[in-house]
């Protein structure tokens, strides 16, 4: 399978890299500025897991290529509308689009664009970022990518991409859950990044304060109420598990909202945050504390 990785940052990037180690076909699309550098220092990786230096297929939206079989889309979900148009040429019938995005919206918008059987689900858990030579930094144990028929079948084409994306360096695997557990996530990194965006804290020295404890269970508390209104697929006692998880997670773990606003970058907090804030207004449901960091964030990008 040919393979089109939309994006070559610090998550589309790693995840790429250590696909192309394994030695599968795979081409990054990115924009210009990107290409430039990728082209003077090849796609570098520095991880615990091990480095990885690659010299990657490139390409720019616009130029010519063959439909892929794969497109996985690694972008930020506020890029998601430019993303659509940058991959419209390189999707045939058959091709396959595997969203990494973090929330549960762009799934809508993807099967509107590109048609409903042509989207699976997809979800990363990873702590990485790009310095400021463009190499992939990698930190943390967790590198984590999970796909799957939103249907949860186990069909022909994700037993062949289980098959490709398999056997890295990452932990990639295919679940039969996946939309429950897109949903999961979407819970657990809206009140992560909610409480280390409002602390301006990694998530050790929140934790260490009681009312830091406290704020944390409230807030997704809060996620759940909205999240059961929806009648999304979670599970009972969804709060308690993941607040165990925060409590389990090193003390320097940051979120990836808190590294945007630290590099003066824009967030996804209307994504996040602010969809389930829509929600909670629709459904006439009280929710202080992600009203507070929706308003935290807000008044940031403001300042930008």
């Amino acid at each position: 399978m040919n393979i089109l990785m939309a994006g070559a940052g610090a998550i589309g990037g790693y995840f790429g890299a250590r696909l192309a180690e394994k030695g599968e076909d795979i081409t990054f699309l990115v924009r210009s500025k990107r290409k430039e550098q990728l082209m003077r220092t090849g796609l570098n990786v520095q991880s615990v897991h091990g480095d990885v230096s690659i010299t990657p297929k490139l390409l720019t939206a616009g130029e010519e290529s063959d439909p892929f079989d794969v497109i996985i889309i690694s972008t930020k979900s506020y890029q998601l509308e430019d993303v659509m148009e940058d991959i419209k040429p390189y999707a045939a019938k058959g091709t396959v689009i595997l969203p990494l995005l973090n929330g549960i919206e762009h799934i809508t918008k993807l099967t509107h664009v590109f048609g409903d059987d042509a989207v699976i689900g997809g979800l990363c858990f990873i702590e990485t970022t790009l310095n400021s030579d463009g190499t992939i930094v990698q930190t943390s144990p967790i590198h984590e990518l999970k796909f799957g028929e939103r249907n949860g079948a186990q069909t022909e084409r994700i037993n062949r991409l289980e098959k490709v994306l398999g056997g890295t360096k990452a932990n990639i695997t295919m679940s039969s859950k996946i939309i429950q557990d897109m949903w999961h996530k979407y819970s657990f990194i809206t009140a992560m990044s909610g409480v280390t965006t409002l602390m301006r804290s990694a998530i050790g020295p929140i934790r260490e304060q009681e009312s830091g404890c406290r704020t944390i269970q409230m807030i997704l508390e809060e996620i759940y109420a909205v999240m059961l209104r929806l009648d999304a697929p979670v599970i009972e006692g969804l709060p308690s598990v993941q607040f165990k998880k925060m409590l389990e997670m090193d003390y320097g773990m940051k979120s990836s909202m808190q590294r945007d606003m630290e590099k003066s970058s824009l967030t996804e907090t209307d994504h996040l945050q602010g969809y389930l804030l829509q929600k909670a207004q629709q459904y006439e449901l009280n929710v202080p504390l992600l009203n507070a960091v929706y308003t935290n964030v807000k008044l940031y990008e403001a300042k930008r």
